[in-house]
């Protein structure tokens, strides 16, 4: 009983905190958009939003740990991806970073209108242009010194394994020559699981992982750094997950993983 109840709180309380948070944003981006091309500020009004409904929540005991020397460095951050909470954990990093998003996400009122005005970038799964398209923007975003968010496990996964690392995220790294930061996220899966909008109890972490240096890499050299971000996130989330008391599979072999 209690649960469900803290279930419809916690429901209703992201909503209202969306609907007042949407003017908010939208005075910021007004105010700042001719002179912050990156649209930083707007952006990180955005995860504040975020991050004040999750403080709400009741359900979640969320933290995260490490930071950046310079958040005006643009990074692409790759993290694995266990549920939707995952957006409101990886927001509570005090810098900004533009998040690629499936074209859904944009379409659902105040919160769609919100990732517009904070620079996030749209994808519509299996169309190329899209993904031509939403290439290019995460090249201007790194160009305008503001990280880019992307998982490269292209959606969440139902188990404790990882799904396999797709390109475009280390093709991105290497063509921009911007480092990779990992991040390792443990603890959210239940929190929002796959298949399901109910709100669960579950405490999470995310930790900033050593940084990965592209500088002279090619095209030749994708797959290694695939396989460099994806072994550094698994140790940090295998770590974080013992942390947790949570029961975590074999480690994959490098052959399985790439498959």
């Amino acid at each position: 009983m209690l649960g469900t109840v803290l279930n419809w709180w916690a429901w209703v309380e992201t909503v209202l905190v969306v609907i007042l948070g949407t003017p908010v944003v939208a005075l910021i981006w007004l105010f700042t958009a001719p002179f912050d091309k990156g649209r930083y500020a707007a952006g990180r009004a955005f995860r504040l939003v975020g991050v004040t409904a999750m403080r709400l929540n009741g359900l979640w005991r969320f933290r995260t740990r490490g930071t950046l020397a310079d958040p005006r460095r643009p990074y692409v951050v790759v993290a694995n991806h266990e549920s939707y909470a995952d957006v409101f954990l990886i927001s509570c990093f005090p810098w900004e970073m533009k998040w690629l998003s499936k074209d859904t996400m944009f379409k659902i009122p105040c919160m769609g209108w919100m990732m517009q005005m904070a620079g996030d970038i749209k994808l519509v799964r299996g169309d190329r242009d899209s993904t031509i398209n939403a290439i290019a923007q995460c090249r201007d975003r790194l160009a305008k010194r503001v990280s880019v968010m992307i998982f490269p496990e292209g959606t969440r996964s139902k188990t404790q394994e990882m799904l396999p690392f797709k390109d475009g995220a280390f093709r991105l790294a290497i063509e921009s020559q911007a480092p990779v930061l990992p991040i390792a996220v443990a603890g959210t899966r239940n929190a929002m699981a796959k298949g399901t909008f109910r709100f669960l109890r579950a405490h999470a972490v995310a930790q900033v992982l050593e940084p990965i240096d592209t500088a002279g890499m090619t095209m030749d050299d994708i797959g290694r750094l695939k396989q460099m971000a994806r072994e550094r996130i698994d140790a940090g989330r295998r770590a974080l997950a013992a942390e947790l008391g949570i029961a975590m599979p074999p480690v994959a072999t490098a052959a399985a993983a790439a498959v």
